[in-house]
């Protein structure tokens, strides 16, 4: 009998977490679209695990306890609902922009970043930002891969701009969270202009473990509210 009852007094407490699977690029947003949320559902925890979309992907083929699925790249959201891991079409929440941020350099135009000597870059095979940056160098004829030093993701390739290296390819997102406002655009950091690269569209899914979960539902038609959207807007990401 007292075991049933820790059973029912603890059933409230976990009915109402979910958990999310987030691409690193959103991990400057996702505290404030998830503070936003927590206005409108306070009783929701909401549990973040980062990652690439490709690790993040691999977790979810493995049972990982996931309910929501952020992605940098749409092709991992549609493999994930062809497969069954999903029971919502992928639909894209946001684009994203590249940018290049070199805090201990100046760079008023995106001739200065084949200047540098060290470049980092979220691997292109990986990470959808560092396709972008590579697709950008082909589409400016620039060879700079003595220059490169290649990351795993684009949090990776931030922390080596602030201590290892000239500069970085990175998501324009990184560059409004609050510890890095005082690096100023062209100054510190450039926008690279989207014509280099092909969209960089984000993409979410509900995944199917929680097909009955009204919160993880209720997170999912947030992330998709003009709230949100307002929010995404203010980390630079484009929103229409």
């Amino acid at each position: 009998m007292k075991k049933l009852l820790f059973f029912l007094l603890l059933t409230p407490l976990f009915a109402s977490q979910i958990t999310i699977a987030v691409a690193t690029n959103v991990s400057y947003a996702i505290k404030s679209l998830v503070k936003d949320f927590n206005k409108l559902y306070p009783d929701v925890n909401v549990r973040v695990v980062l990652g690439s979309s490709g690790k993040l992907t691999a977790q979810i083929k493995n049972h990982a306890p996931y309910d929501v699925f952020l992605s940098a790249n749409m092709k991992y959201p549609w493999y994930l609902y062809k497969n069954g891991y999903a029971f919502t079409r992928p639909v894209v929440y946001a684009r994203g922009a590249l940018a290049f941020f070199a805090p201990k350099k100046t760079v008023n135009s995106i001739e200065d970043i084949k200047n540098l000597n060290k470049i980092a870059m979220p691997n292109p095979s990986l990470a959808p930002y560092g396709k972008a940056a590579q697709e950008f160098l082909h589409n400016k004829w620039w060879d700079l891969h003595d220059k490169i030093v290649f990351t795993e993701t684009v949090t990776q390739a931030l922390s080596y701009a602030l201590a290892a290296t000239d500069g970085a390819f990175v998501a324009k997102s990184a560059l409004f969270s609050p510890k890095m406002k005082k690096y100023k655009e062209g100054v510190h950091w450039i926008e690279i202009p989207s014509k280099y690269y092909e969209p960089i569209n984000q993409g979410i899914v509900l995944l199917s473990r929680a097909k009955s979960n009204k919160n993880a539902a209720a997170f999912y038609t947030y992330m998709l509210s003009k709230r949100a959207a307002e929010i995404l807007e203010k980390y630079g990401y484009i929103v229409k």
